[in-house]
């Protein structure tokens, strides 16, 4: 390789570390083992740079490399991880009165969202899902995330977090709420165009 793609290459990872970093703050609620985990991961990156084979997007490498760092701090630091209460605005759930009847039924039939498949190749709708999952509360969106992203099952982020899986469910559930009505406002309720 030579060094001014190499330079290149080490100026994008660079630019990326922010991204990186506020994930895994997200994830692991301590300064120094996000650090820890977005250092090993720079650092894993740099030092095998031919490992990203431009299959995929830099910042998708990345966060892939990422992922085994975060299971690893967990992993390694147990039950230290610590999971904060939130105010009492973060736990009141808005969608709670607004998206069912008294009798459990939906208020108002969901938007149609025309074709999830062919809309899941956008990069412009990961974009908007990556927004809407930063809006998410950060407990619900830790969880989400360690669910969904991470791939951690219930019963590992449950021994993990010391929840129990009602608790959890509950909190996925209003995170998936929360989801599906961002992405009906700023995705799939948009003008489509031709």
């Amino acid at each position: 390789m030579s060094q001014p793609a190499t330079a290149s290459f080490e100026q994008q990872v660079a630019d990326l570390r922010v991204y990186l970093l506020k994930f895994a703050r997200l994830q692991l609620r301590n300064e120094a083992w996000a650090e820890d985990a977005v250092s090993e991961t720079v650092l894993a990156a740099l030092s095998k740079p031919q490992g990203f084979q431009q299959r995929s997007q830099l910042k998708t490498w990345l966060v892939g490399i990422l992922k085994h760092k975060i299971i690893d701090a967990l992993r390694h630091h147990g039950r230290e991880v610590c999971v904060s209460n939130g105010s009492p605005d973060e736990q009141a759930d808005p969608l709670d009165d607004m998206a069912f009847r008294a009798n459990g039924h939906h208020a108002e039939k969901p938007a149609d969202w025309g074709n999830p498949e062919q809309d899941l190749h956008s990069r412009q709708f990961f974009e908007v899902l990556e927004a809407c999952t930063d809006r998410l509360p950060a407990v619900q969106g830790r969880l989400f995330l360690m669910r969904e992203w991470l791939e951690l099952s219930s019963e590992d982020i449950c021994k993990e977090l010391s929840l129990t899986p009602t608790n959890l469910y509950v909190q996925l559930h209003r995170a998936r709420l929360r989801l599906r009505e961002c992405l009906e406002l700023n995705w799939f309720a948009r003008p489509k165009t031709p």
